[in-house]
């Protein structure tokens, strides 16, 4: 078989050369978002408060869609590793027919909330009017979204990393090139202000979808998305929702609780909504190293596990911990070193700018600690365990997050909330191995 590298290829080269292309696939899917950020945010604060509120609206789409499709990966990894080809091909076709359900839905479900939602966190018409001018234009294209997040997740179960890495660059190209044309009215286009920004990434992910499609047809792969698999299978559908669910969970999580932050936040000033804002956006670009590594390493898992390669998983396991903690030192080290330039990105007032630099530092204090939670729950997700790797995020996300904000943000003010955010990762580091033994080692 094509795929017969995971399991005997050398651990280390072996996570290397299938995370690299995810780190940069990572880096440059991160950059969608930053490089709207900074465009937006030369139009003014109030369009940059604007991205912030649609931010965990867009990464909720994101969730969902990210989450089936890692279901998708790990059940055609696992299907290849235990030699089901036919049950690989079912996956990879009944995964892309839901995908795009997901996409159609929730687009149609976010236009609807959207006015409603704002409203929760802004009074300012200026600030909610950008906004739903954003998020009206780019939740169309939600379904092109899921469609080629399907096919991420394809490539990357049968090691084709570099397929990834190559579309998502092209699409980024695109979104680069197109986001001060279109906000800008530069070049003969007209000038769009925040809905070019929507416009120029939705136009960016068209892009990826239709490299993905022509890798799929110019340079088959051994998984085949074909009509006769078309009708939905009861157990299958289980399997990849069993996954899919947990692991969406998971991502939008996140959403939860940078809108429960943003309510505590308000209270003081919008001007903390605005750094939270721009930290989760850094915070993207932060982690997607290591983020990168955990998506490299869940084919390997889930292709090793249904091998019967236990000793393999363990040791796969080990690597992977052991660079995502490097990984995050090296994240703690840059927001200590140039934090002022981090936050200036998204905005120039020197108190906003301020306010963000001691946020970050505060923050930056539980990255290293949070390579533990990351590694545990990713893993388990590669294994095939999402409900366990749900219980991780939850802990991490809201049951402990969320509480000490507002406790602490009643004792110190705003940067009590900062503070959670280590006290968090800390504490969820030790639950997180914990469970992992506990599911994995059976200890």
């Amino acid at each position: 078989m094509e795929q017969e590298f995971m399991k005997e290829k050398k651990i280390l080269p072996l996570v290397l050369s299938m995370s690299l292309p995810m780190v940069i696939s990572m880096a440059v899917n991160s950059l969608y978002n930053i490089v709207d950020s900074y465009f937006v945010a030369r139009l003014s604060e109030e369009a940059m408060t604007a991205l912030s509120l649609v931010f965990p609206v867009q990464n909720m789409i994101n969730a969902v869609a990210i989450g089936f499709a890692i279901g998708i990966n790990a059940v055609v990894a696992f299907c290849l590793g235990a030699g089901e080809q036919e049950n690989a091909d079912r996956a990879a076709t009944q995964g892309l027919l839901l995908n795009i359900i997901h996409g159609a839905f929730l687009m149609l479900l976010c236009m609807a909330v959207m006015p409603s939602f704002l409203g929760m966190f802004s009074k300012d018409e200026t600030v909610v009017g950008m906004a739903l001018a954003y998020s009206n234009r780019v939740f169309l294209f939600s379904a092109v979204i899921t469609s080629g997040l399907v096919f991420e997740k394809v490539f990357q179960a049968v090691g084709q990393m570099k397929v990834s890495m190559f579309s998502m660059i092209c699409g980024f190209a695109a979104n680069i090139i197109l986001d001060p044309l279109m906000i800008f009215g530069i070049g003969g286009f007209p000038e769009m202000g925040i809905a070019g920004a929507a416009y120029a990434t939705g136009i960016g992910q068209v892009i990826s979808l239709a490299v993905y499609l022509v890798f799929y047809k110019a340079k088959p792969i051994p998984v085949k998305i074909k009509r006769i698999y078309l009708k939905p299978q009861k157990d299958l559908a289980a399997r990849l929702y069993g996954i899919g669910i947990s692991a969406s969970l998971n991502l939008a999580l996140p959403s939860l609780l940078i809108s429960a932050l943003n309510g505590i936040l308000a209270g003081f000033s919008e001007k903390y909504v605005l750094v939270l804002g721009a930290y989760y956006k850094l915070q993207t670009f932060i982690y997607l190293t290591a983020n990168g590594i955990i998506q490299g390493i869940r084919p390997l898992m889930g292709y090793n596990h249904g091998a019967g390669e236990t000793e393999r998983v363990r040791e796969i396991f080990r690597t992977t911990l052991a660079l995502t903690a490097g990984v995050m030192a090296v994240g703690t080290l840059l927001s200590w070193l140039i934090p002022g330039q981090l936050i200036g990105l998204f905005t120039s007032n020197p108190q906003t700018v301020q306010s963000g630099v001691t946020a970050l530092h505060i923050i930056s204090l539980g990255f290293v600690v949070s390579a533990v939670s990351v590694t545990c729950s990713g893993a388990l997700e590669g294994l095939g365990k999402g409900v366990p790797s749900l219980y991780i995020s939850l802990f991490r996300y809201i049951v402990i997050i969320i509480p000490a904000a507002f406790l602490l943000s009643r004792l110190w003010g705003a940067e009590g909330a900062w503070y959670a955010f280590c006290f968090t990762e800390f504490v969820t580091a030790g639950i997180a191995f914990m469970i992992y033994r506990k599911y994995v080692n059976g200890k």
